[in-house]
C-alpha cells in the first residue's frame, strides 16, 4: 500500500515539473527591448524595433548581434561550441547566453537609463 503512494506522489510531481518547464519555455509577449550584458555589466539597451548590428568585444572573446524584423540574434561567435548561433532570431523566452565570451542577451519591455547614454 506504501509503495502505490510513492509511486503516485512521483507521477504527480513528474507532470506537475514537466508541466511548469513547458510553461516557461514557452515564448511569452514580445519584448520591445532587449538588454546586452558582457562580463555580467549592462553593456547597451537596443530597441528591438530599429535594425541594428553591433559588435561586442572583451577579454574572453567578440560577438556580432544583429537585430532584424524585430527580433536578435548572435550571427557571430568566437566561442567555440556556437550554441547562442543556433538559437537563431529571438524576441522573446529565455536569455540567450554565450557562456564562454560572458554575454547574455534579455529581453526586456523598458528602456533602461544607460541606453541612452551608450
Amino acid at each position: 500500500m506504501k509503495t502505490k503512494y510513492w509511486i503516485m506522489a512521483m507521477a504527480v510531481v513528474l507532470v506537475l515539473c514537466l508541466g511548469l518547464s513547458i510553461y516557461f519555455m514557452l515564448p511569452g509577449e514580445a519584448a520591445s527591448h532587449v538588454q546586452v550584458y558582457a562580463d555580467n555589466q549592462l553593456m547597451h539597451t537596443l530597441p528591438l524595433d530599429k535594425d541594428t548590428q553591433i559588435t561586442v568585444t572583451t577579454q574572453y572573446g567578440t560577438n556580432m548581434i544583429t537585430i532584424k524584423n524585430g527580433k536578435v540574434a548572435v550571427t557571430e561567435a568566437s566561442c567555440p561550441d556556437h550554441y547562442c548561433m543556433e538559437r537563431g532570431y529571438q524576441n522573446s523566452g529565455t536569455d540567450i547566453v554565450c557562456l564562454p565570451n560572458r554575454l547574455v542577451l534579455k529581453f526586456t519591455d523598458q528602456q533602461a537609463v544607460d541606453s541612452a547614454v551608450g
